[in-house]
């Protein structure tokens, strides 16, 4: 990231280009309207919100209003604050060595409007990227007034200047984003004399430090994200806080499967290839978690889990590839598994399911299992594979059992092209995981029967 070359490097030669000072607000309102003129998606990234949450937000932007989105935990409320940058202007002109960035036409510290005064037209101007313009704080309990706000500098006190001196002020975390975007995540974790400190910011737009007012007009827009939990039925965000955010907006999981998916595919970090019914599931099993009577709605299922499990099924292809000298390794629904194995505790259950967790997610992701390769496999005739299964050897997978391998058990049908070609497998490894979904199908169906033999081999009989 560089900045500009050809750009005025000083006011006069910033006031002779015409350029125009906006406010964060306006600045945002006017970039948004134009990229919703032009069919610009101005969320890249967001999945699942163009009907609710997104409109919502764009309303609450071109309103001007400060915002806090309620949702529970993954389910986009961040990624969707890190997007908001994208609606400022790539660039804009800043006071040169200025400790708030605050635009050459409208210096507010004490130090900027001395020098303002003192060079006039010369007064020397920078340019910073709008990935500059974006501070995020994560609120925790040991967060104090002094990060957010500012507090005395004693070096500069030592310095020989007087304490009620404003240029003795070390500023915090929100007048630095002057002229940007504050979000502050979990908002409800910050102690409520904490909280207080903000209500100056986001009304009067001043700061109070120590003792002393020192009025400054910030240009920030101050964004956060809240559990509803902790926001409603806790209280643990004050009432005046509350009542200062214009919008307040819930947030919620993929409400279509293929939103779903959608999230996965762009999420997660595969280390070898994941078929897409595999991802379908995932995506499955992680609404029936969502659904569940037996897991507690209030903390919810993130959208991590399933991100989670995807690059779990992966590793474990990975891990069977090197361990079988499979050149191109492939995931096949026995690596699914390891997802309850590994992931169980990304999942809170009600008080009454001590000692029943791993029951109630096998569960799940079997009925998960069944739905895709029912959905998937509509209207084949896998009556050839199941006489082919009964009348031959058992079908042995697992860890241990290469993809060429398990094809090598059953005789060439017709059905099992079917199956690869319904399932889009490409190679010996997809059309492998192709098969094997068939197979678990069935066994999910009561039309074959399925156990573990002695090394632990899933065998279909």
């Amino acid at each position: 990231m560089t900045s500009p070359t050809v750009r005025p490097s000083t006011l006069g030669e910033l006031r002779a280009s015409g350029h125009v000072h906006r406010s964060v607000k306006d600045e945002i309102r006017q970039n948004l309207l134009a990229a919703l003129r032009d069919g610009i998606d101005p969320w890249p990234g967001i999945v699942g919100f163009d009907d609710t949450v997104v409109p919502q937000l764009e309303r609450a932007l071109l309103a001007g209003h400060d915002v806090v989105l309620l949702g529970e935990r993954g389910q986009g409320k961040t990624r969707l604050l890190r997007t908001l940058p994208l609606l400022l202007d790539e660039w804009t002109p800043v006071i040169a060595g200025s400790e708030l960035g605050e635009h050459p036409y409208d210096p507010i510290t004490p130090a900027s409007i001395r020098r303002a005064a003192e060079l006039g037209d010369d007064l020397p101007v920078a340019w910073r990227h709008r990935s500059e313009r974006y501070a995020e704080k994560l609120a925790t309990p040991d967060t104090s007034v002094a990060d957010l706000v500012g507090d005395v500098d004693p070096v500069k006190v030592a310095e020989g200047r007087s304490l009620g001196d404003p240029e003795t002020i070390h500023f915090g975390l929100v007048p630095r984003a002057h002229r940007g975007i504050v979000a502050v995540n979990e908002l409800p974790d910050l102690a409520e004399r904490i909280q207080v400190s903000l209500l100056n910011v986001m009304e009067e737009r001043d700061i109070q430090v120590r003792g002393y007012t020192l009025r400054l007009p910030l240009d920030v827009l101050l964004v956060a994200s809240a559990n509803p939990e902790d926001y409603t039925n806790r209280g643990r965000i004050i009432t005046p806080l509350k009542d200062r955010f214009g919008a307040e907006i819930r947030t919620h999981y993929p409400t279509q499967l293929d939103d779903e998916i959608a999230v996965i595919e762009q999420e997660a970090q595969l280390q070898s290839r994941v078929p897409d019914f595999l991802l379908e599931i995932l995506a499955r099993f992680t609404r029936l978690l969502r659904e569940s009577t037996s897991v507690d709605q209030r903390s919810g299922v993130s959208a991590r889990f399933a991100v989670a499990g995807a690059e779990t099924v992966a590793a474990a292809a990975m891990r069977r590839g090197a361990v079988l000298g499979e050149a191109d390794p492939v995931a096949r629904p026995v690596d699914l598994g390891t997802v309850v194995e590994v992931l169980r505790g990304k999942v809170e259950f009600e008080s009454g399911e001590e000692g029943r967790e791993f029951e109630v997610l096998d569960h799940l992701l079997r009925r998960a299992t069944a739905d895709a390769a029912r959905t998937r496999l509509a209207g084949v005739d896998l009556g050839p594979l199941v006489a082919a299964v009964e009348q031959g050897r058992p079908v042995v997978t697992g860890d241990r059992i290469t993809a060429k391998a398990l094809l090598d058990e059953l005789p060439d049908l017709p059905v099992l092209d079917v199956v690869a070609e319904r399932l889009g497998a490409d190679g010996i490894g997809t059309r492998a995981a192709a098969v094997e979904l068939a197979l678990e199908g069935l066994y999910l169906a009561r039309r074959i029967a399925k156990h573990a033999d002695d090394d632990g081999a899933a065998v279909y009989s």
